[in-house]
């Protein structure tokens, strides 16, 4: 029996079992709070917060506070020694590094069996579950899948334990039915040198049946076009003529659509999106050409959340999921079977629809832009910097914004860094396109506007500025992000420098 076939008869309990949680969504995190508790209840953390006598919600945040990475560090770096049931039962052998975007500092986020297996593995056969389910003449399995991942090397933290890239440990633990279909090589997915490794892909998977590509829509579109190069000016539907899927994540997809319909001009070709972080794998895309993903509640990751117009980090107040609101910007706390408790995440979501529960992400609570009052989050850059594209027949990589401050009678104003695919005709109108939509899609910064800020200052950059930037700090690779937004001058002082 072909294993289209297989498995296509494999998802229909999966499926059963994601329409139950869709209809007793409550219920569903009431059971996985439930199980957390009560699994730790021994562990170290479980003994010092009373999991075992803990019987409510409000027990739970009384005994429980609310921890950035910084305040589980300690435990952390207790499990990266070897000792076992810090955080979680056992010993915790594999953490991912994690920077998020490129200005932090390199976290070590615990991964468990636990986590591999029924967090983010089960987002992976749930998305190809859904996938099947929406599109039953599907064969993805009689092809190859491409997943581009970032630096996939394992280093050693410990005896017992090591870091990488959450790709790394992924790839280190593919279960066998992924494994028979990935390409390229595991030689050549586990290469450290990122320019190096994108060269040996495009020439390995030249002449493959590739059905699915996966991975951070900026690097994707870095390695399509080496492609490209390498067939020597082939088209992709004639490189791939049965590609059928590309699994995304990690930023917006919108800014890069009509970048990847250019590259791949088919309608064959559907486009679904994933929220899958170190921390745990969150939320998928379950309809096609949908914009928004479904909130999974079912892999050991209880949720919370807390109101971006009340937010105090640490200090904050939250609610339960039963209690969000439609279109309003929530910071995400999550406690998982990772051996994460009441941890603030650092990304924003908002809720798009409450039955079911569908989210999509906003921004980060350290990346957004609020010199002036304006309030500016990267969903607000992300459309307008779509929209401008769209209108001036341009196309752009990669950009990054911060404050101009005001300088004795001066306004402020923001500056713009982009990298552009295909420069606009007029940076002129460009920059009037973009500024108005910000003021359409933000009321704060239309009234700054008006006030204290001036129009958007653009500096059109070379090709590659971004990149070299990440080479120098050593972040080049799939899982790194160039920060959009931020309140201060660092970053983007550094790329105009260069």
């Amino acid at each position: 029996m072909p294993f289209d076939t297989i498995f296509s008869w494999i998802i229909k309990k999966r499926i059963e079992q994601i329409a139950h949680f869709i209809e007793n969504p409550i219920d569903a995190q009431k059971a996985v709070w439930d199980s957390l508790l009560e699994t730790a209840k021994h562990t170290q953390i479980g003994k010092e917060h009373g999991f075992s006598s803990i019987s409510s919600y409000y027990d739970f945040k009384q005994n429980t506070p609310l921890r950035t990475y910084e305040d589980l560090s300690s435990y952390i770096q207790q499990s990266i020694a070897g000792k076992d049931d810090v955080l979680w039962p056992g010993k915790t052998q594999w953490f991912s590094k994690s920077s998020g975007t490129t200005d932090a500092k390199s976290k070590f986020i615990p991964v468990t069996h636990e986590a591999i297996q029924e967090c983010h593995y089960k987002g992976g056969k749930d998305l190809l579950s859904i996938y099947y389910h929406n599109n039953p003449n599907a064969k993805l399995f009689s092809g190859k899948h491409l997943i581009l991942g970032g630096n996939t090397s394992l280093n050693k933290l410990s005896a017992d334990s090591y870091f990488g890239d959450l790709s790394a440990i992924i790839v280190k633990n593919l279960p066998f039915w992924a494994e028979i279909r990935r390409t390229p090589s595991r030689e050549i997915t586990l290469m450290e040198n990122w320019e190096e490794k994108i060269d040996k892909m495009a020439k390995a998977c030249l002449e493959e049946d590739v059905k699915i590509i996966a991975g951070v829509p900026s690097w994707m579109l870095v390695l399509l076009n080496r492609i490209i190069e390498v067939s020597q000016g082939k088209k992709l539907t004639e490189i791939w003529p049965n590609l059928e899927l590309y699994m995304h994540g990690g930023v917006n997809f919108v800014p890069y659509l009509n970048q990847f319909q250019s590259l791949i001009d088919t309608p064959k070709l559907n486009y679904y999106q994933t929220y899958n972080a170190s921390e745990g794998f969150f939320s998928l895309q379950n309809e096609n050409k949908a914009t928004d993903m479904l909130l999974m509640l079912d892999y050991g990751i209880f949720y919370e959340f807390i109101p971006m117009d009340k937010f105090n980090g640490t200090n904050s107040e939250t609610i339960e999921l039963q209690q969000v609101e439609l279109d309003k910007n929530y910071a995400l706390v999550i406690s998982t079977n990772g051996g994460l408790w009441r941890y603030i995440v650092g990304d924003t979501v908002k809720f798009t629809s409450l039955s079911p529960f569908k989210i999509k992400v906003t921004g980060r609570t350290k990346h957004f832009i609020n010199a002036f009052g304006e309030e500016l989050i990267i969903e607000n850059t992300d459309l307008a910097i779509t929209k401008a594209c769209k209108e001036t027949h341009s196309g752009f990589k990669e950009y990054t914004v911060a404050p101009k401050y005001l300088e004795g009678n001066k306004k402020g104003a923001h500056e713009w860094v982009i990298e552009f695919s295909t420069e606009p005709a007029s940076l002129t109108e460009f920059t009037q396109i973009l500024d108005d939509t910000l003021c359409e899609l933000n009321s704060d910064y239309e009234a700054k506007r008006k006030m204290i800020l001036h129009t958007p200052i653009i500096h059109s950059v070379a090709t590659n500025t971004f990149g070299n930037w990440l080479k120098e700090k050593g972040k080049l690779g799939g899982q790194n992000k160039i920060p959009r937004l931020k309140n201060d001058r660092a970053f983007i002082e550094e790329i105009l420098k260069d």
